[in-house]
């Protein structure tokens, strides 16, 4: 590394890749002028060369494949935006970070599945590994959990990670229209993808939360054993219902200390206080909520997604680097001593619940599933009927008092089971954030 040029190599150019080009050239000045330091495009790499784009390219050298990026001496840094969480973005990133160069990555999918390798590579060959940009985009929240609140034991994190989800949701409310109508809508917009699965159905939300997570309670990413529920079950009814007891239906990935001192992560659209700042981020926006040993509750909201807001945190990242103020570890603590946190999930959840039946509407019905509540431990808080006098089924919405995931979802099964459940039944976790 030159004393005052950064030289980076770029894999991927689609909006993310493209834009951090933009911004560094655009940027220029006022970045030389902050870190000390000049950093400079050196080569790219992208699936089609051909393909038009709004960028100057003509400083940086065209290379097929992306691991030979990782593999020149004359690059320092190594940005990957391609995304995936297998190869060529893992081969591409073990391979520089092998080579003691340092990494700047927007993929939460790679992290939240190899995180806990790229770290081991990362210390072995004393590489930074930043990625600031692969959790809620432009909002800084790696940096706030890694240097603002780096004070505080971390007692809760709760976040609306997802900005199609949030979009969907918040239209549905504002519209009146259900779950299929408003996602094909977003579809047509470009706020969900041609395949929306990794969004609507939480996985997205996931990959995020398992880096909050271990960020916030200094353990190694880990999927497995979280338990994922996305948002193509909730119908305009359950927004409406939430709507009278005060409350939004948000997609929320928590992760929280619990009495037994283990910590408990998952993804669940849940019902949101209206007294809470999550209640009120609408459209594609993410916000995060945390809860801080000294500091208290901090919030913070922004752009998750797109083009200019996560490779303004990718440039943040590399200037950090060239600033000298890559973190000494990439989860907080030494690798070594991660991996023995105890993680538990949905079963361990402990609160008020929100369910949801639709069931016909004739005599015994109440009847057949009030023992079930009983045998689950399951006390009804308030129990409200939607819908009377036709042939159509009807929805009976319950709110409970505190009750444990595990009951709820024994609970869950065995309504599903009983002839007049017309539909599998809903059940959100009703938070007092």
């Amino acid at each position: 590394m030159a004393d005052n040029v950064i030289r980076i190599g770029i894999a991927g150019l689609g909006t993310v890749g493209s834009a951090v080009v933009n911004i560094l050239e655009e940027r220029r000045t006022d970045i030389s002028a902050v870190t000390g330091k000049s950093i400079e495009v050196v080569a790219v790499s992208a699936r089609d060369k051909a393909k038009k784009r709004n960028i100057n390219l003509q400083k940086c050298e065209w290379v097929d494949d992306p691991r030979a990026i990782a593999r020149r001496d004359d690059i320092d840094v190594v940005v990957e935006a391609m995304g995936g969480d297998g190869d060529p973005a893992l081969t591409t990133v073990r391979l520089a970070l092998e080579r003691g160069k340092a990494v700047v990555t927007a993929n939460k999918a790679l992290l939240a599945h190899h995180g806990h390798l790229l770290a081991t590579i990362a210390k072995q060959h004393s590489a930074p590994l930043m990625f600031e940009a692969a959790v809620a985009g432009g909002i800084p929240i790696i940096k706030m959990l890694r240097e603002g609140l780096a004070a505080n034991r971390i007692d809760g994190v709760y976040g609306i990670l997802n900005g199609t989800c949030n979009y969907i949701l918040t239209t549905m409310e504002r519209t009146g229209e259900g779950f299929d109508a408003v996602l094909a809508a977003a579809q047509k917009h470009g706020y969900a993808e041609a395949d929306p699965a990794l969004d609507v159905d939480g996985g997205d939300t996931a990959h995020k939360l398992s880096l909050l997570t271990a960020l916030a309670f200094r353990t190694t990413p880990q999927l497995g054993g979280l338990d994922v529920m996305g948002i193509r079950n909730i119908g305009i009814e359950d927004i409406r219902a939430a709507a009278e007891f005060g409350y939004r239906i948000k997609l929320i990935g928590q992760s929280r200390r619990i009495e037994s001192g283990e910590v408990l992560h998952m993804v669940s659209p849940s019902l949101v206080p209206l007294r809470s700042s999550l209640a009120h981020v609408d459209g594609v926006l993410n916000g995060i909520l945390t809860s801080g040993s000294f500091a208290g509750e901090s919030f913070i909201a922004g752009r998750g997604a797109g083009g200019s807001p996560t490779a303004s945190a990718v440039v943040a990242d590399l200037m950090d680097i060239a600033r000298g103020n890559a973190m000494p570890h990439i989860f907080m603590e030494p690798v070594a001593t991660l991996s023995s946190r105890k993680m538990v999930s949905s079963d361990s959840w402990a609160g008020r619940y929100y369910m949801r039946m639709v069931v016909d509407d004739k005599p015994g019905v109440i009847a057949d599933i009030a023992p079930i509540l009983r045998d689950h431990k399951i006390s009804i808080e308030s129990l409200v009927q939607k819908g009377r006098g036709t042939e159509e089924p009807v929805s009976v919405i319950i709110m409970t008092h505190e009750a444990n995931g595990s009951d709820i979802r024994g609970a869950l099964g065995q309504i599903a089971a009983l002839k007049a459940v017309a539909r599998p039944p809903l059940a959100m976790p009703v938070l007092d954030i």
